[in-house]
């Protein structure tokens, strides 16, 4: 950064009159973590950055090479609008470094930026744009529930009421952090909503991601509710899901579109989708990185759970939405909002780069319900499933050489470490339903 960068944004922090600045950064699980300073340290942190302890952040580093260093990307700047004027709050995404120096191989914002990198020798742009939906929930005693706070449907326009009031100011404050809201709206289920907002390229999006939730679990709070992004929260419900529509831009050109090709979609587009299909199991532990993520991808309720792609129907695993020209796209499906967007957005890329370097067909796209389909049908038609718990996830993970690479070793140790430490809690645990299943049985 240079000089007059420097003292420009200090400049500008001053006018808005920041007291605090905080400098965000996620873990391996896609979870925000934050160093708050004082404004009068903004210059040390925009120079050289800021130290902290890397050995105790999941799935960084061990404790003998713990020093790491938080670098503030200036174009992340944004006031916290939930603060006051008076004593402003702003922070700052941060990529993080070594002590040599060097970038931090642990860092998700790393991992993306790699794989946007590689795709950017082909000159294209890889453009995200994820459609997020969470549940509002009661707290009680200061602690989350899931006692539903409204009662509506599918675009309902329900009386007003705490949760219309959470969604709007929402809405109101990711405005102001300079998103670009397209859409806001009930979802299918009780006290499920989606907020939408415009696509970017794959990197400000994963940063947009982080802060959405950041802020709605925020504002919820100062409602009293509690925003869970949880996969599936309720049995017998609709679950959460994270529909992430991707293109590629060449030249400034959308190049998924082809006005003369068959469904106007361009050999790029068919290549990227038959990559994305070739590696979905893999990416699928990306995508749906927790034990829940698979209580969703179940036949029933809108999400998929086999590998296939169609240019309409929503049980399929990569749908290709109605609008051409600068609007086509392709819509992944399975993603949840638990995942590490920067993580499973480079997973993505990798894999539909490959699509397109190695002319990757995709199938015939299926044009029936697939949940309606016998398992003779499915087989006939080339029609596989998506694994079915986080440890098939994983050994699917660690089977494909292309998505491990994308993240790299140290990704990919750590994800081990983590999956096996949760795989193992979860396997051993007694549950509720085991109780009333066989208590009184046996």
């Amino acid at each position: 950064m240079s000089r007059d960068a420097i003292s420009a944004m200090l400049e500008r922090i001053e006018q808005d009159n920041v007291r605090f600045l905080r400098l965000q950064f996620t873990d391996l699980l896609g979870l925000p973590k934050n160093v708050a300073i004082p404004a009068g340290q903004a210059e040390k942190a925009l120079t050289g950055g800021i130290g902290f302890d890397g050995s105790s952040i999941e799935g960084f580093v061990r404790i003998e090479e713990s020093d790491m260093v938080l670098r503030p990307d200036p174009s992340t700047y944004t006031l916290l609008p939930w603060q006051s004027r008076e004593c402003a709050e702003a922070r700052f995404v941060c990529d993080i470094y070594k002590a040599n120096g060097m970038p931090f191989e642990g860092d998700p914002r790393y991992v993306l930026r790699k794989a946007m990198d590689d795709a950017a020798k082909d000159g294209y742009v890889f453009n995200t744009g994820p459609e997020l939906e969470f549940f509002l929930f009661r707290m009680l005693e200061g602690r989350p529930t899931t006692q539903f706070q409204d009662v509506g449907g599918y675009f309902d326009l329900a009386p007003t009421d705490l949760a219309e009031d959470v969604r709007r100011e929402i809405v109101l404050a990711l405005t102001e952090m300079g998103f670009e809201i397209e859409a806001s709206h009930h979802e299918v289920a009780e006290s499920q909503h989606e907020i939408d907002f415009k696509y970017s390229d794959a990197l400000h999006t994963a940063d947009n991601v982080i802060t959405f939730k950041f802020a709605a679990k925020t504002m919820a709070l100062m409602r009293g509710l509690h925003v869970s992004f949880m996969a599936k929260p309720i049995y017998g419900i609709c679950g959460s899901g994270m529909h992430t529509n991707c293109s590629l831009a060449k030249d400034g050109k959308n190049a998924f579109y082809d006005p003369n090709a068959p469904l106007q979609l361009s050999k790029t587009c068919m290549h990227f989708i038959g990559g994305l299909l070739r590696h979905a199991p893999a990416i699928t532990r990306l995508a749906n990185p927790t034990i829940n993520s698979y209580k969703r991808l179940v036949p029933g309720y809108e999400a998929p759970c086999y590998v296939s792609w169609s240019a309409s129907n929503r049980s399929v695993l990569v749908r290709v939405p109605a609008p051409r020209g600068n609007s086509t796209r392709v819509e992944f499906r399975s993603p949840d909002p638990t995942c590490n967007p920067y993580l499973a957005f480079a997973a993505m890329l990798a894999a539909g780069m490959e699509g397109i370097r190695e002319e990757i067909e995709p199938p015939t796209g299926v044009n029936r319900n697939i949940y309606h389909m016998t398992s003779a049908e499915r087989e006939r038609d080339g029609i596989g499933m998506l694994p079915g718990d986080l440890a098939e996830a994983h050994r699917a993970l660690l089977a494909d050489d292309l998505i491990c690479k994308a993240l790299g070793p140290h990704v990919v140790e750590a994800l081990t470490n983590v999956t096996e430490a949760e795989w193992d809690a979860y396997r051993t645990m007694v549950h509720p339903w085991e109780l009333d299943r066989y208590l009184a049985t046996y």
